[in-house]
């Protein structure tokens, strides 16, 4: 018999065959698409803010998302598994030191601002490299290709006069 582990990370498997739910963290500002049922009708209906906090916990993971509306802050936490959320997208990624950012719920204005993280990227993946020499091996055949044909037509420009000279001469 499975214990409950197991099951849970069995339907955690299904639903990310499902869905993709990329990898955000807090401080980062994230776009939830919330199906909203009215009446027969379905829509989406988008909440944008600031992730402030994330609960790894497998089926049972959440997230709770912060933004100011109207001048009042608003807060929502949602089941990171739920089949109500459409889609996360990542806006921008913010650069914070904390798991848990609670203290912006006493900030206001400027000071409730979280700076962007801004990853840097150093070498070339593995990837743009392999299309980097695949192009580089192009470019120098048909370098190759050129030369030759520039080789060919000198040599026929070459023997093209010395032929009339010959005729000139007799």
């Amino acid at each position: 018999m499975k214990n409950i582990e197991n099951i849970n990370a069995d339907s955690v498997k299904k639903i990310l065959e499902q869905k993709k739910i990329p990898n955000f963290f807090a401080g980062d500002t994230v776009k939830v698409g919330v199906r909203i049922s009215e009446g027969k009708r379905e829509r989406i209906q988008y909440f944008e803010g600031v992730c402030i906090a994330k609960k790894n916990r497998d089926i049972n993971s959440s997230f709770t998302v912060r933004k100011i509306s109207f001048g009042e802050g608003v807060e929502r936490t949602f089941a990171l598994y739920s089949p109500i959320i459409g889609s996360i997208k990542i806006i921008r990624s913010g650069k914070v030191k904390r798991a848990k950012l609670y203290y912006l719920r006493n900030r206001k204005g400027k000071s409730a601002r979280i700076s962007e993280k801004i990853k840097k990227r150093i070498g070339i993946d593995v990837s743009e490299k392999m299309n980097l020499e695949e192009n580089v091996n192009q470019s120098n055949d048909n370098e190759k290709q050129t030369k030759l044909e520039k080789q060919k037509l000198e040599a026929k420009n070459d023997t093209a006069p010395k032929a009339e000279l010959k005729k000139e001469k007799k």
